[in-house]
C-alpha cells in the first residue's frame, strides 16, 4: 500500500512484478540445480532489520567475524563484499545526475536470501516529511549552522531501472526506524531470484538524482559540487557473532539528521562524465588519461577495500600536489583542491595532510592506500567543509590566512580531523547510525593526542585581553572539556546517533569521548593506552568492530580490566557526572585532655583548664628558647588538620595534594568506591591548603574551581583578575564549541 503511495507522492512508478514472482517468503526457484538440472527448492529466509534503537553493544564480537582478521600476505584488504560500477554524468546547470550501475552482492550467510535493502540517501533532501527534516522539524535538532532549505533547493534520486538478470525487481520504501511514510531513504528489493548462501548477484540500477543545495554534506552552490552518498548503496547484512548480532539482520537504518554511514567493504570502478571545463576530484586513484568527447571529460577512478566513494567537481579550482611515504605505506600522493579565493589555504592543508599521514602511521598502524584528496570548498558553500569519505575528504578555510592565530589552528585541526575519519570511519569502518562514539569520538580523541604532540595550543586573540596585553593559550584537551556538557547527565557516550535529548547531547559525542579517553589514558598510563589502539587498530581494521570489541582491546592493551570496565560502565553504557570538591580544611591545636588521670606515681590527678594552660605556656617557653626560628604557630604541640573531600557522581581514582605552612606536601591516592572521605594530618603545623588532581589531569571533573580550598580565605586582587580571565576564556570557547 506505501509503496504506491510513496511513488505517486514522488512522481515515480514502481517497477512491481507479478505478486507470485516477488514473494519473498514462498518456495522459489533459483540459479543452483542439481547435477540433472532439476530446479532444488529453497526457504527464503525472513530477515530481521536492526532495531530502531540499538546502541553501544555490549556483547564482544566473535573471533571470526567479518572473517577474521586481516592476515598479512591476504590477497585484499578487506573481505570484500560488494563491487560498484557505476557510469556517471553530472550536469552541472541543472545540478543532476544521471547514472548506470551495476551492483554485485555476495551472500556471507548461511541463508537464502530473498529481499536486500539500499539506501537512497540523498532522498533525506527530498522534502519535510523524511525523516532528517521531521527530526528538524519537530524535535528542534539543527544540523551545524543550520543552513535553510529554500525553494528549488531539494534534493532526491529517483531509481528508473532495476533488474537482476535481465529480470525486473520490484521494490518499496521501508522505514526500519519507525519515521513518517513520507521517508524515502531505505528501499526494500525483492529479488527474482534469492540469492543462495556464499553466491553472488548483480543488480543493474539505473538512476536520476537531483543534487541538494548545500545543506548539510552533500549538494551544489553555483558551480560548485560535492557529491557524496548519492548512489543506491546496499546495506549491511551482519551475521551471528558481529557486533552483538544473534541471527542474521539487515543494519539498515533511514538517514536521520545526525546519523551518518555504514556500509560493506568492497569495490568501486567509476567512471565520471563532466564538462571539460571542470576539475574532478574523487575517492580513489585515477586510472590513465581522461577520454574527451563533445566538450565533456571522462575520468576513471578506481578504489578496492572501502565502504564508500564520493567526488566533487568544480570550474574554478586550483590544485596542490605532494607526497609522503612511510613504513608500510605505500607512496602516498596527495592533492589539494582549492578555489582561488582559499589559495593561501592549500599549503596549510597539505602539509596537515602529510602530518597527518605520518602520525597516525606511527601511533595506530600504516596507511594502506596511495592516494589522498583534500578538498577546501568555495565561499558560500561551507556546509560541504568537514566531511569525510575514504581517500578523500573535505576541509575548512579562513579568510587571509596568518600562522599563529586561531584561523590557523582551526584549518589545521579541521583537516588532521577529517584525514583521521579515514582510519576511525574508514578503515575500522564502524557503525556510525548505533555508536558513534567509535568514529567521531575516538578520532576526535587521536586529533587532539596529535596536537598536544604538535605543542599546538590555541592562541586565544580577544580584544578585550589585547588591551591589557594579555595572550592567553588554552590546551586542546582543555577546549574538549569545554563541549563535553559534564554537567549535563542526559545521554551516555554509547546512545546512537538520533535519540538524543537534543542536538547538543549529539556535537557532545565528540568531545565528551576525547574527554573521557584523556581520562582513561591517565588512570592507565599514556603509553599503555597508545599501545592498547594500537592492539584495536591491528585486530579491527576492516572489519566493523563495536563498542565492546574496543572495550576489550583496552582490557588486554592496558592489563587494567578494572579501570576499564568502570569508565565504560559509568561513561559509554551510562552516563553519570564526575565532581570531586573539597568540603572542608581546618586545623586545631592538640590540647592536653581535660579530667581524671593516672600520673606516674600511680595517683589520679584532675586535669583542669587553669593547669592544662599553665602547662602548655611553660612548655611553649621552653621549647621557643630551644628553636628560636621556628614559626610562631609551631611548639611542642602538634596540630590536628582535616581535610574533607566528596564525590558527586561517578567515583574514579584521584590525587590530593596537602600543603602545609612549613612549605613540606603530602600527596593521597584517593582510590576507593567512597563518596566522601576525611583525610587526618598530626603536624608541628597547621594545614595551608589542600588539592584535588593537583596535576589537573582529570578532565571529566565538571567544575575544577572547587577542587582547592585553603585554611584561610585568598581574596588576592591576584586571584580575582586571573580568574576573571579564565571566565572570560571560559565563555568564549564554550561558545566556540556550540557554533
Amino acid at each position: 500500500m506505501f509503496a504506491v503511495l510513496a511513488f505517486s507522492l514522488c512522481g515515480q512508478t514502481s517497477r512491481a512484478q507479478d505478486a507470485s514472482a516477488s514473494d519473498a517468503t514462498a518456495e522459489t526457484t533459483t540459479d543452483a540445480a542439481t547435477a540433472d538440472d532439476a530446479p532444488v527448492s529453497l526457504d527464503v529466509a525472513d530477515i530481521a532489520l536492526a532495531s530502531a534503537d540499538a546502541r553501544a553493544i555490549r556483547v564482544a564480537s566473535a573471533a571470526d567475524a567479518w572473517g577474521g582478521p586481516r592476515q598479512p600476505g591476504t590477497a585484499t584488504l578487506s573481505d570484500r563484499v560488494v563491487a560498484y560500477d557505476i557510469d556517471v554524468e553530472l550536469d552541472p546547470v541543472e545540478h543532476t545526475l544521471d547514472g548506470k550501475q551495476k551492483l554485485t552482492w555476495r551472500n556471507r550467510s548461511d541463508v537464502v536470501v530473498g529481499s536486500v535493502y539500499l539506501h537512497l540517501y540523498l532522498n533525506a533532501f527530498r522534502s519535510e516529511g523524511s525523516t532528517y527534516f521531521t527530526e528538524s522539524r519537530e524535535r528542534g535538532f539543527a544540523f551545524r549552522s543550520d543552513v535553510d532549505t529554500e525553494e528549488g533547493d531539494w534534493g532526491y534520486t529517483d531509481l528508473t531501472k532495476v533488474e537482476q538478470n535481465g529480470a525486473a525487481v520490484s521494490w518499496e520504501f521501508v522505514h526500519p526506524d519507525g519515521g513518517p511514510e513520507t521517508d524515502l531513504t531505505v528501499v526494500r528489493f525483492d529479488l527474482p531470484e534469492p540469492v543462495l548462501p556464499g553466491a553472488s548477484t548483480t543488480l543493474d540500477i539505473d538512476f536520476h538524482a537531483q543534487l541538494p543545495r548545500v545543506v548539510a554534506r552533500t549538494g551544489y552552490y553555483d558551480s560548485f559540487h560535492l557529491i557524496g552518498q548519492w548512489f543506491p548503496k546496499i546495506a549491511v547484512l551482519e551475521l551471528p557473532g558481529e557486533r552483538g548480532a544473534t541471527a542474521p539482520r539487515w543494519n539498515a537504518h533511514e538517514m536521520h539528521l545526525h546519523s551518518e554511514f555504514f556500509a560493506d567493504f568492497g569495490s568501486y570502478d567509476v567512471r565520471i562524465t563532466v564538462p571539460e571545463a571542470f576539475t574532478v576530484g574523487a575517492t580513489g586513484k585515477l586510472i590513465g588519461e581522461p577520454t574527451v568527447a563533445d566538450g565533456k571529460r571522462t575520468s576513471r577512478y578506481v578504489q578496492h577495500d572501502v565502504i564508500d566513494f564520493a567526488w566533487t567537481a568544480f570550474d574554478r579550482y586550483g590544485e596542490l600536489t605532494g607526497n609522503w611515504s612511510g613504513e608500510g605505506s605505500p607512496e602516498v600522493t596527495v592533492r589539494v583542491l582549492y578555489p582561488t579565493e582559499y589559495e593561501d589555504n592549500a599549503a596549510p592543508v597539505l602539509k596537515a595532510t602529510q602530518d597527518s599521514l605520518a602520525y597516525f602511521s606511527k601511533t595506530l598502524g600504516a596507511y594502506p592506500y596511495d592516494t589522498v584528496t583534500a578538498v577546501i570548498p568555495p565561499y558560500n558553500a561551507g556546509e560541504a567543509g568537514g566531511m569525510e569519505y575514504p581517500t578523500f575528504f573535505t576541509a575548512d578555510s579562513v579568510d587571509d590566512y596568518e600562522p599563529d592565530t586561531i584561523g590557523a589552528w582551526a584549518l589545521d585541526f579541521v583537516t588532521i580531523h577529517e584525514f583521521g575519519h579515514g582510519y576511525f570511519m574508514g578503515i575500522l569502518a564502524s557503525n556510525e547510525f548505533e555508536e558513534p562514539m567509535l568514529d567521531e569520538g575516538l578520532n576526535e580523541y587521536w586529533n587532539q593526542r596529535m596536537m598536544r604532540e604538535r605543542q599546538q595550543d590555541i592562541r586565544i586573540d580577544l580584544p578585550p585581553l589585547k588591551w591589557f596585553g594579555i595572550k592567553p593559550s588554552l590546551a586542546s584537551f582543555d577546549m574538549e572539556r569545554l563541549g563535553a556538557r559534564l554537567a549535563e547527565g542526559v545521554d551516555g557516550m554509547g546512545e546512537n546517533a538520533w535519540n538524543r535529548y537534543s542536538s547538543g547531547s549529539y556535537g557532545s559525542v565528540y568531545s565528551r569521548t576525547a574527554t573521557t579517553m584523556r581520562d582513561l589514558e591517565d588512570l592507565v598510563g599514556r603509553e599503555q593506552m597508545e599501545a592498547a589502539f594500537k592492539l584495536y587498530y591491528e585486530r579491527w581494521k576492516f572489519r566493523h568492530p563495536s563498542v565492546a570489541d574496543l572495550r576489550d582491546a583496552l582490557i588486554e592493551g592496558t592489563g587494567q580490566p578494572d579501570i576499564v570496565n568502570r569508565v565504560f560502565e559509568s561513561q559509554v553504557y551510562g552516563v553519570e557526572r564526575v565532581d570531586d570538591y573539597i568540603v572542608k580544611v581546618d586545623s586545631m591545636r592538640q590540647k592536653p585532655l581535660l579530667g581524671l588521670f593516672e600520673d606516674d606515681n600511680g595517683e589520679i590527678v584532675e586535669t583542669t583548664e587553669e593547669s592544662r594552660d599553665e602547662a602548655m605556656e611553660d612548655a611553649r617557653k621552653a621549647w621557643k628558647e630551644a628553636n628560636p626560628e621556628a614559626k610562631e604557630d609551631a611548639g611542642p604541640y602538634p596540630w590536628i588538620s582535616h581535610v574533607v573531600v566528596r564525590r558527586d557522581g561517578d567515583r574514579l581514582p584521584a590525587k590530593l595534594k596537602v600543603v602545609f605552612e612549613d612549605d613540606s606536601e603530602e600527596v593521597i591516592e584517593w582510590d576507593d568506591n567512597a563518596r566522601w572521605k576525611r583525610f587526618s594530618f598530626s603536624k608541628p603545623v597547621k594545614i595551608r591548603s589542600a588539592q584535588l588532581d593537583p596535576d589537573n589531569v582529570r578532565y571529566l571533573d565538571m567544575n575544577r574551581l572547587d577542587n582547592s580550598r585553603t585554611r584561610e580565605p585568598n581574596r588576592s586582587a591576584v586571584r580575582q583578575f586571573v580568574a576573571a580571565t579564565a571566565s572570560v576564556a571560559q565563555t568564549f570557547f564554550a561558545l566556540m564549541v556550540n557554533l
